[in-house]
């Protein structure tokens, strides 16, 4: 392959969502995506946002018609063609948040891996119907270019018995209810980014926390996930923004048996009516506007959120038995001094030595702890398209081997 051809080589990262399908377009070998976009509310009015390489607006193509999936990837390969007509689509890469027991890494996309991914729906029923929305529409305007998926469940694969398992019958294990794991995608650059700026630390024990309105916590021993805090589903593990997170069975019981709960109107309060909006008695289920409200609503689902985030933290430490390095990122992770002042200031007896200077000022990637903790803390925006497009790189650099 000439120079000129491998420069006009692109690699197009999608992650579909409930009503949101997010993209991003790298050029060759690059690591800085050329555009980025969103598109929002699908199905009921519709936004578009666009970015160049260095975050500027780019102007929007005519027709941002959002009624579904369908019509997203029709914006998505409508500004394509408006801002990089000389760019060649080699690849297409998925985020795919469920892959079962079966993927510990990205797959090529063939029929067989398209039927596991949908016989894994039942496993997650709110997330993986919108990722399979964005593979069919990829499939569809992009026929004749390899596609591949990345699951958010293979990172975690490498997990023993004892942190996969529920303490339930072992059959059941057998058939597949055991911890998954997810926000894979994300866990998975910043081990990469551990491993490129603090390899002796990458070499050691790190618990990364992913805070955002999906929130999990990972224990990195070697480089390696040995546990994560989200189990069987999305539901599992700390607070989030709406969903509940870890929770007694019993009170599920009791709310179906004594409080008649159906099914759907308990999965619909776990899912959308828990978590930071239900703790501050419906204020919100961002922490911006609980930090900014002032008010005792907000203040008490911020301060159970502090807490189970440390009590976590903990927890992956003691699973590794020690800890050299804790990584914050994410929306609230990588954008909230407050709430990494308030969660590293009650971890002092583990060995942080938090620097609060350092955690106020600038952004991006930087040490937030002080030169002599024993416990480093950083924080590292994570970049979960950069994941599927280098995916998607290897993937072509694979076939043109063969070929």
């Amino acid at each position: 392959m000439s120079e000129n051809n491998v420069k006009n080589k692109g690699f197009l990262a999608l992650n579909a969502g409930s009503s949101s399908l997010k993209f991003a377009l790298y050029v060759a070998t690059q690591d800085n995506p050329v555009m980025v976009g969103n598109c929002e509310r699908i199905g009921s009015g519709g936004t578009v946002k666009l970015k160049g390489a260095s975050g500027e607006a780019l102007d929007l193509p005519e027709n941002c018609d959002l009624q579904n999936h369908q019509a997203a990837m029709e914006v998505v390969i409508a500004s394509l063609n408006l801002h990089f007509p000389e760019i060649e689509v080699a690849a297409a890469g998925h985020r795919v948040v469920h892959g079962g027991d079966a993927y510990d890494g990205p797959v090529m996309l063939t029929p067989e891996v398209l039927k596991n991914i949908e016989s894994f729906s039942k496993l997650a029923p709110l997330h993986q119907p919108h990722n399979l929305s964005g593979i069919y529409a990829a499939m569809e305007y992009f026929p004749e270019i390899p596609q591949l998926v990345c699951f958010d469940t293979a990172f975690h694969r490498t997990q023993e018995f004892e942190n996969k398992a529920f303490a339930i019958p072992y059959e059941l294990y057998e058939k597949g209810i055991m911890r998954y794991g997810f926000h894979g995608l994300s866990y998975d650059y910043i081990n990469s980014e551990i491993a490129r700026i603090a390899p002796e630390l990458h070499q050691g024990k790190v618990v990364v926390a992913h805070l955002g309105n999906g929130t999990s916590l990972c224990a990195i021993d070697n480089g390696k996930s040995k546990a994560t805090t989200m189990g069987f589903t999305v539901l599992d593990g700390l607070p989030m923004g709406t969903r509940c997170g870890q929770i007694d069975p019993g009170v599920l019981l009791h709310l179906l048996e004594s409080e008649g709960y159906s099914v759907s109107e308990l999965s619909r309060m776990l899912y959308y009516e828990s978590g930071l909006l239900g703790l501050s008695g419906g204020l919100s289920n961002d922490m911006r506007t609980l930090n900014e409200a002032g008010t005792e609503e907000g203040q008490r689902a911020i301060r159970y959120f502090v807490n189970k985030v440390r009590s976590g933290i903990s927890t992956m430490a003691a699973t590794m038995q020690g800890v050299d390095l804790i990584v914050f990122t994410a929306g609230i992770g990588e954008n909230s001094a407050e709430i990494r002042r308030l969660v590293c200031e009650g971890l002092g007896w583990i060995g942080v030595d938090f620097d609060n200077e350092r955690n106020t000022e600038g952004e991006g990637q930087r040490l937030i702890s002080t030169d002599d903790s024993r416990v480093k803390v950083m924080v590292i925006p994570t970049d979960e398209e950069l994941v599927i497009a280098r995916a998607a790189r290897e993937l072509v650099g694979q076939r043109a081997a063969v070929a």
